[in-house]
């Protein structure tokens, strides 16, 4: 044994105790991490994340579609429901109008009801935030004007829609949404 580099020692005890040798130095090297692993585990890492970086580009995406989607389904059912009452001669209307309203300010504001001069009835409880421009200023639609026109006519509110010029994933413009 005192070839190899070990040897043995008693302690107090009189148990035997392996001394430190070259073999017990050789093997206290193999436990850290050579340079060769370094690169490799960074590598692996590098890649990972070049991977994850796109994903998470695409999720926050998809999360702004969501929540334009969502916004415009809620103003254009504020739209059909002020046109559902005006249409049943709940709520007093403009002439020329068609039973549309005015402006976006009008659905969260809210209207008075025929005959009930303290209650009023809002469609919206505030004005959503356009997520692709992050502002409340929507591309607005007459009945007077064209169904694909981008300006605003002012005689009342038909429909709405983002004024982002960016294209969605799925390839259409979100102003066509």
């Amino acid at each position: 044994m005192r070839a190899l580099g070990i040897g043995w020692r008693k302690e107090r005890c009189g148990a035997p105790v392996r001394a430190p040798g070259r073999a017990a130095g050789l093997r206290a090297a193999q436990w850290g991490m050579t340079l060769l692993e370094l690169v490799i585990a960074c590598a692996i890492l590098v890649v990972l994340a070049a991977v994850a970086v796109p994903l998470e580009r695409v999720t926050v995406i998809r999360s702004r579609e969501a929540k334009l989607r969502y916004a415009l389904r809620e103003m254009r059912d504020a739209i059909d429901r002020y046109k559902d009452d005006a249409d049943r001669n709940l709520i007093l209307v403009q002439a020329g109008t068609e039973g549309y309203p005015p402006d976006l300010d009008t659905l969260v504001n809210g209207v008075q009801l025929k005959g009930a001069q303290e209650r009023r009835v809002r469609y919206l409880r505030a004005k959503f935030v356009d997520p692709m421009t992050g502002n409340t200023d929507w591309g607005l639609r007459s009945v007077q004007d064209d169904p694909d026109s981008t300006s605003w006519g002012g005689q009342d509110v038909f429909d709405v829609y983002s004024r982002s010029t960016s294209t969605a994933l799925d390839g259409t413009k979100y102003s066509d949404w």
